[in-house]
């Protein structure tokens, strides 16, 4: 992105770096954090394997802030995100605030109906009803 484009996440204008980075939802984020936990939990007969402060506000954040809790939903949540080709960043926000309309999908990630991408009001209605679909049979 040169010094003059101005960074506009509503357009997608979030420099390059951004746009490659791979993101993760809380729910995610809580998934790992559980299994690294339960391995310093083994270790925890040696004292310098003591969990941080750091790393239980951490989990305690993602979990209290996560909207899928079992492994098969989060993994179907990425899946159905994904086919949408959205930006990373465009995915986690969704997958992590789970709006339930349209205009609340597009007030939180006004990016995906920018103009020259193909998110019609209708595929990101379907889009929200299969999140939905998986929240309620979680």
């Amino acid at each position: 992105m040169s010094g003059e484009e101005e960074e506009n996440a509503a357009e997608l204008k979030i420099g390059e770096e951004f746009l490659k980075a791979k993101c993760l939802m809380n729910c995610e984020v809580a998934l790992i954090l559980d299994r690294k936990y339960e391995q310093l939990q083994q270790l925890s007969d040696d004292p310098t394997n003591q969990i941080s402060q750091v790393f239980e506000k951490s989990m305690q954040y993602v979990k209290r802030f996560s909207r899928y809790k079992n492994q098969d939903a989060v993994r179907q949540v990425r899946e159905i995100l994904s086919r949408y080709r959205l930006a990373e960043f465009e995915l986690c926000v969704l997958g992590n605030l789970c709006p339930e309309t349209v205009e609340e999908a597009i007030a939180m990630v006004p990016s995906i109906k920018s103009k020259g991408r193909i998110h019609e009001d209708d595929a990101i209605e379907k889009m929200l009803n299969d999140l939905s679909l998986i929240k309620k049979f979680e």
